[in-house]
């Protein structure tokens, strides 16, 4: 066996150990020199850029506009918004000297942009025929991390964040649901990944913000990661750094603005939902090999038309755009077989002697190990994209039925503390919106606020923890 998957911890005997052990066998990522830092090596940073390729295009499709914006922001800026400087303060990173002298102002490591972007935006924006403005940049952030964990919590991350300005509330509002609708479908289209959209509390909403959405996904271990965040900054920044247009009545206005973000913690949430004991399991969108192929060659065999055979597969795949790697390498079959399961390579064909002779491929299915599938040479291609999309859909269903099984209802305290001890997950629970009680709850149980989902349905109830009026069932759990 592989002593790469040989030597990772069993995920059902320790999940945190067994993902950091995927992530640095399977040579995704590595723990950088600064605490909280990592380093993505090239098959983690594919990950990276398979997500990126595939949400670009649907930022594009919102009206966006793609820039960069400096990693230095005056700390003035962050002044000027005081909730926006009140939330981010304990995560700064300041800079006091450059050059070997000290600054006259210090400067922040960018954190998020809306300060340095929304200062050029009251210069780039005079009139109504301005509007709506959407930028937005792939970039690194610097938020300093107490307690660091592979790209679920890192002192620097990766991600995108898209910016608009807008001539009403009602045009910005518009932008941050379908931001969030771009995301959940990205969530589980693309990656697989089922959860729930809704609305932030006010003391979980993002810092300057009016209001937060999100999209909060359930873990194998019970615990919840927070996939992304759309907020409606209403006129609080517009206000602050004076992003003012004139409309078609030559009246001076605030515009209304917005912020939507998805980052590499994504990376960490697909890896936790889909991995098994044995590594990686991919879904085959944003795998960055859909499929590998295995010459099987022993002494006995004719090598000759196994290869031949190989080849063939591999340049019929490779012309009908799946992403595939032919494996002729002097490696042993066992090796390889073990290394690719690691990687979490959602599809595997074997060619050995008696696929040569009846000129079929073997396919074996990463999600199926059970699995096996007879396919012609001429049939191939056909064959395996219906695969592709079969176990496109089943990770996805699995990650639904996981998550609904393991979303619970408690009516009362005692039912709430119950599953916070034991199986964790999803806790539908009547809730005052007393941050009081909010705080209280988490101080007690780790369970916090997670949303309040879409379309929820208004209701007599009395809140789980003060017993006072309540009118929706919010959802609790323990988030990352």
């Amino acid at each position: 066996m592989n002593n790469q998957v040989k030597s990772i911890t069993k995920k059902s005997d320790d999940i945190s150990g067994w993902y950091n052990d995927v992530i640095e066998k399977a040579q995704l990522a590595e723990h950088g020199p600064v605490k909280g830092t990592i380093i993505f090596r090239p098959k983690g940073y594919a990950l990276w850029e398979a997500i990126q390729k595939n949400l670009d295009i649907r930022i594009k499709d919102l009206g966006a506009q793609n820039a960069y914006f400096p990693l230095f922001i005056p700390y003035s800026y962050l002044q000027k918004e005081k909730a926006h400087v009140k939330g981010f303060s304990p995560e700064l990173a300041v800079v006091t000297h450059g050059g070997g002298e000290k600054l006259k102002e210090p400067v922040v490591v960018r954190p998020t942009s809306e300060t340095i972007m929304y200062e050029a935006y009251s210069r780039w924006i005079q009139s109504f025929r301005d509007l709506p403005l959407i930028i937005n940049q792939w970039n690194n952030v610097v938020r300093w991390e107490k307690r660091p964990y592979y790209f679920l919590r890192t002192t620097e991350f990766l991600w995108q964040e898209g910016h608009s300005a807008h001539e009403s509330n009602e045009d910005a509002q518009k932008m941050v649901e379908n931001a969030l609708k771009m995301y959940v479908d990205f969530y589980q289209s693309v990656l697989g990944i089922y959860g729930y959209a809704g609305k932030k509390s006010e003391s979980e909403k993002f810092a300057g913000a009016d209001s937060t959405l999100t999209y909060e996904m359930l873990m194998p271990d019970g615990k919840i990661v927070q996939g992304c965040t759309s907020h409606n900054l209403g006129q609080n920044f517009a206000k602050a750094f004076k992003v003012q247009y004139q409309d078609n009545k030559g009246q001076q206005q605030f515009v209304s603005q917005t912020s939507w973000g998805l980052s590499t913690r994504s990376i960490g949430a697909l890896i936790l939902t889909h991995g098994d004991d044995n590594g990686l399991v991919l879904p085959p969108q944003i795998a960055p090999t859909q499929v590998v192929i295995i010459p099987i060659v022993t002494k006995s065999s004719d090598h000759v038309s196994i290869n031949r055979l190989a080849r063939q597969a591999f340049e019929i795949l490779e012309g009908n755009n799946i992403r595939v790697k032919l494996d002729d390498s002097d490696q042993s079959i066992g090796w390889k077989f073990n290394q690719y399961d690691l990687e979490g390579v959602p599809i595997r064909i074997e060619i050995g002697g008696r696929e040569a002779q009846n000129q079929e491929v073997s396919i074996k299915l990463r999600s199926d190990k059970g699995r096996v599938i007879t396919s012609i040479l001429e049939n191939v291609a056909e064959d395996v994209q219906n695969l592709l999309h079969e176990i496109q859909v089943i990770m996805f269903e699995k990650s639904k039925k996981f998550t609904l099984e393991n979303t619970r209802q408690a009516d009362n305290y005692d039912q709430f503390k119950e599953i916070m001890e034991t199986s964790r997950g999803f806790i539908e629970a009547f809730w005052c919106e007393d941050p009081n009680c909010e705080a209280k709850i988490k101080e007690e149980t780790k369970a916090t606020t997670r949303c309040l989902p879409v379309n929820s349905i208004e209701a007599n109830g009395e809140c789980i923890y003060c017993k006072k009026s309540a009118k929706f069932r919010w959802l609790f759990g323990q988030s990352y």
